[in-house]
């Protein structure tokens, strides 16, 4: 017809060629980065979730919801950004940001964690649109980001000792398996080989407990937010910061790297988004995830123009997780709290490592560092506010009074 647009015409033909692109580009290599990726932040992140919920006493079902929050809308986000752009942008959410949660959840009503949960996002959504990345991050230097995520993640560490003990076989096994791939620099995460011998020795010493139980399926249904100015200052901007400067910026280096070049406003407002999607689900983030995406942008994922493969294969598996949360929460539940605290403490190490590398690195800023750390690792809350958001308090105004860089 002489009045057809040729952009209809086209349409179909275009979607064709885009489906046997993604089925001709998948190899045995993508495929198992992105099977590694998805692993990493369904195992230890998992059980983080559940102990920051115990904390905040959220009831099953609302523990589910913010389950299938984060693992849903974060693989939709890994599906359609490598999609879009034919790069390995691989989404998740923040295991980080968890972790800072479970320091805050009890000093804040449900409905007012979902006001928080949407400012982040907004934040984040404005930070991407407006190309403030750089400038947002230098408001409180990055050490004292490092101290404060540092002193917070500790306690999680420090807790595997105890849980060890408790299940030497388990704990032992994990330990060995972490630590012999970590020296023989294997392509295999350390993070996920711990998990998977930790499940082996499990099984062989039949110390799979009863069952929790079940949660009938239920429709997601939407939270009403309550947005207040404590959960601004208090909620919104440290879980902002933490997305933007603990996964947004490793993930963006990962990328630039491996020599992609990434559309960092797009990735950034996308995060924000997507993370107002999940808020209103009950999850805290989806956005791009950092170590995720350095697994499927490294080398060993396969041709340079096929990697973004892997974000998609991650993003698959991550959001079936998601979909599936209602029968793999309460399995999750019914493992004994020892191995919870193994499997966290153990996919938290590499955290923990480099963000004290980043923090104590430098002599700049020593005090505003070491003030930092201490008062996070204390997490003594003080006028409604937690441990960490004081210690990013207390490092940037030592920072920039005592330590100010001399111009």
């Amino acid at each position: 017809m002489k009045g057809s647009n040729p952009k209809q015409k086209n349409a179909p033909s275009y979607r064709l060629s885009a489906r046997r692109d993604l089925i001709q580009g998948v190899t045995s290599q993508n495929v198992a980065a992105g099977l590694i990726s998805s692993t990493l932040v369904m195992t230890g992140p998992a059980a983080i979730i559940l102990d920051a919920a115990n904390s905040g006493g959220f009831t099953a079902e609302q523990t589910i919801s913010w389950m299938f929050a984060v693992y849903f809308f974060g693989g939709l986000f890994g599906i359609i950004l490598p999609l879009l752009y034919k790069i390995p942008i691989t989404g998740g959410h923040s295991i980080t940001g968890v972790a800072f949660l479970a320091t805050v959840t009890s000093q804040f009503t449900y409905s007012q964690l979902i006001g928080g949960y949407m400012m982040a996002g907004l934040l984040i959504y404005l930070v991407g649109i407006s190309g403030l990345f750089t400038k947002m991050i230098r408001l409180v230097p990055k050490e004292v980001i490092a101290a404060m995520l540092g002193g917070l993640i500790t306690g999680y560490v420090v807790r595997m000792i105890p849980a060890v003990k408790e299940l030497p076989l388990i704990g032992g096994a994990a330990l060995i398996v972490f630590f012999l791939l970590t020296k023989f620099k294997s392509k295999f995460p350390p993070v996920v080989g711990a998990v998977l011998a930790a499940f082996f020795v499990l099984f062989l010493t039949n110390g799979f407990g009863t069952a929790a139980a079940d949660i009938p399926f239920s429709l997601p249904s939407l939270h009403m937010p309550e947005f207040t100015w404590m959960g601004f200052l208090t909620l919104a901007i440290p879980l902002a910061l933490l997305i933007l400067s603990n996964d947004a910026a490793p993930a963006v280096g990962a990328l630039e790297s491996t020599d992609f070049h990434p559309p960092i406003r797009p990735i950034l407002s996308a995060s924000g988004i997507f993370s107002v999607c999940a808020a209103f689900f009950g999850g805290q983030s989806a956005n791009i995830a950092g170590m995720m995406t350095a697994i499927c942008a490294d080398p060993s994922a396969g041709p340079k123009q096929k990697r973004y493969v892997a974000s998609v294969v991650s993003g698959v598996m991550v959001l079936l997780f998601g979909i599936f949360a209602w029968k793999i929460a309460p399995f999750i539940q019914s493992l004994p709290q020892a191995l919870v605290a193994i499997l966290a403490g153990i996919s938290l190490v590499g955290a923990l490592q480099s963000s004290l590398q980043t923090a104590f690195s430098v002599t700049r800023y020593r005090l505003s560092v070491l003030a930092a750390f201490v008062v996070s690792l204390a997490n003594v809350s003080f006028l409604h506010m937690s441990g960490p958001v004081w210690a990013l308090i207390l490092g940037a105004v030592i920072a920039w009074t005592i330590e100010k860089p001399q111009t």
